[in-house]
């Protein structure tokens, strides 16, 4: 696996919640969803700056969207989980399920 194949930990959560919010989504959305599953707060510019990362990977893709009565009258940059997005994040996932297989059972403190 190269290098550019492995997700942060950040990058990871942020390709979740994307996913979590439906077809498309911009930034705030995404950093309400992170801040309301982890309970912490977080930088609006990191996930941006991510966001644009994942981008460059192909892991997701953007578009501009026109704005709408509810959204304050200016254009957003949503973002979706491409299906290089969601293959990287399923290899993730079965990655870590195998590393924990029998972790519980070395009854660590």
């Amino acid at each position: 696996m190269a290098v550019n194949d492995v997700l942060g930990g950040f990058e990871h959560k942020v390709l979740l919640a994307t996913m979590r919010l439906g077809g498309s989504a911009y930034s705030v959305p995404i950093v309400r969803e992170l801040e309301s599953r982890n309970g912490k707060a977080v930088a609006p510019a990191a996930v941006y700056v991510t966001l644009r990362r994942l981008e460059k990977r192909g892991l997701v893709e953007s578009r501009m969207a026109s704005p709408t009565d509810g959204r304050g009258g200016r254009d957003r940059r949503v973002f979706r989980v491409t299906a290089a997005g969601l293959e990287r994040l399923r290899a993730t996932r079965r990655e870590l399920d195998q590393l924990w297989e029998g972790v519980e059972a070395l009854d660590l403190p």
